[in-house]
């Protein structure tokens, strides 16, 4: 079934077109092992026990379930129990204790459904809030990833440039010889200068942005910045995933993203509402009644107390309430209106990234390729330019340009690298944790 199947009949959804929670949920609850990387998958455990927005997310799923739990409680019997002591005086009298017990039961019959739409729409909210728990956990552990692989991204361009460097300084050490033999001006010496001071320029930023992304990943695992600066002090390569991409995508793959339930989620509760506004315009009936006994003692209780007893049944007729009632029929109906077209605009949005994501990394494995060919002949090149250059085969013109070329090439490989790495990861992210 291809991706776009999932939009058909959107503009018109009812209650029975709303998916099934159970239907295809092939979560990846731990994508991130795809990478091989125990230390990737550490930090994102920390993450999970300690990221801010993943423990606020917690917190409000918390509070809606209670929040159903009070509206599931209206449905049901009401009992209270009551005790009262009373004494009194009056002149010329003794003083008068009576002691009075009561037990008051009340029930709202739910003839009409009004009370179940409430805990339906109650239900759907706290769908939506585990929905939103889950975003929010696989959008922290995404960043975490994102930010884990731009640290080994940069660790390999700061690699770079420093073997770079080390091959600019040695031609530099050549051209100062081959000046103080006058076999160069020292044109050339300049120029080999002014190219070693280049890179090494890059070196301090890289460093600085290094340290930034070090700060990052602290922060997103709910610690200072400082405390993983020796956890990630050692250079390990950009982690890939060798898993093939797929052609096609199923469907229902599309259900496990969180804004997708969410946004059936508010369809549910809208509808609930829906229901719940046009019973609050039939009529509502409710039973109570009360047991008291009432005594001089305590233990008049047990046997002289005065019982009274009484049975109450009500019914509750809207009659006239300027209009009031409809008007919120329609309000709702008005609120599940924009919830269909807001599901089918979540819907399209997620067809856009994940379509969005899999060609970008189709064509960015396909670059690689060449780019890896690239920075193989430019390696080669710069090696034959070094040597020729002492032997006195070819100016240092070539030297330069050589050199640029490979810490280019060499540069577009590991930032590919990264892409492709990072490029998987928004991919997992777009299909909610999988497929």
């Amino acid at each position: 079934m291809s991706l776009g199947l999932l939009l058909s009949g959107c503009t018109t959804l009812n209650q029975d077109d709303i998916p099934d929670a159970t239907v295809s949920q092939v979560t990846q609850a731990t994508w991130w092992n795809d990478f091989h990387d125990p230390l990737l998958t550490e930090l994102i455990a920390r993450a999970m026990q300690a990221n801010p927005g993943i423990l606020s997310a917690q917190a409000a799923l918390q509070q809606a379930r209670a929040l159903r739990d009070v509206k599931l409680a209206a449905t049901r019997p009401n009992l209270t129990v009551s005790g009262s002591v009373q004494r009194s005086t009056s002149e010329g009298a003794d003083a008068s204790v009576n002691f009075r017990g009561g037990l008051d039961a009340s029930w709202e019959l739910d003839v009409f459904g009004a009370r179940q739409s409430a805990v339906a729409n109650s239900e759907a909210d706290l769908q939506a809030a585990k929905a939103s728990l889950r975003d929010v956990q696989l959008s922290m552990t995404a960043e975490v990833a994102l930010a884990y692989i731009q640290l080994r991204s940069l660790q390999a361009q700061l690699g770079i440039a420093q073997h770079n460097l080390n091959s600019q300084q040695e031609t530099l050490q050549i051209t100062q010889w081959r000046a103080q033999a006058g076999l160069i001006t020292s044109l050339e010496v300049e120029q080999a200068q002014t190219a070693v001071s280049q890179t090494a320029a890059q070196v301090p930023a890289l460093q600085s942005s290094l340290a930034k992304t070090r700060h990052s990943l602290a922060v997103l695992t709910g610690q200072r910045p400082h405390e993983l600066d020796t956890l990630l002090l050692a250079v390990l390569p950009i982690p890939q995933v060798a898993t093939q991409l797929v052609d096609v995508i199923p469907a229902d793959s599309l259900r496990q993203r969180a804004d997708v339930r969410a946004a059936e989620a508010r369809i549910t509760a809208a509808l609930a509402a829906v229901d719940a506004a046009e019973a609050a315009r039939l009529p509502s009936f409710r039973l109570g009644g009360s047991l008291g006994l009432t005594a001089l003692t305590l233990a008049g209780f047990s046997n002289g107390a005065a019982l009274a007893t009484q049975i109450l049944g009500s019914v509750s007729v809207p009659v006239l309430d300027g209009g009031a009632s409809k008007a919120q029929v329609r309000a709702q109906q008005a609120t599940l209106a924009q919830t269909r077209a807001s599901y089918q605009s979540t819907l399209l949005t997620a067809l856009q990234e994940v379509e969005d994501a899999l060609i970008a990394l189709r064509n960015d494995r396909e670059r690689l390729g060449y780019l890896q060919q690239a920075a193989s002949a430019a390696n080669n090149a710069a090696l034959l330019a070094q040597n020729r250059y002492s032997s006195g085969l070819v100016d240092f013109q070539t030297v330069l340009q050589t050199q640029r070329t490979l810490l280019g090439a060499q540069d577009s490989v590991a930032s590919l690298q990264a892409d492709l790495s990072s490029g998987h990861v928004r991919l997992i992210k777009a299909m909610g944790g999988g497929w």
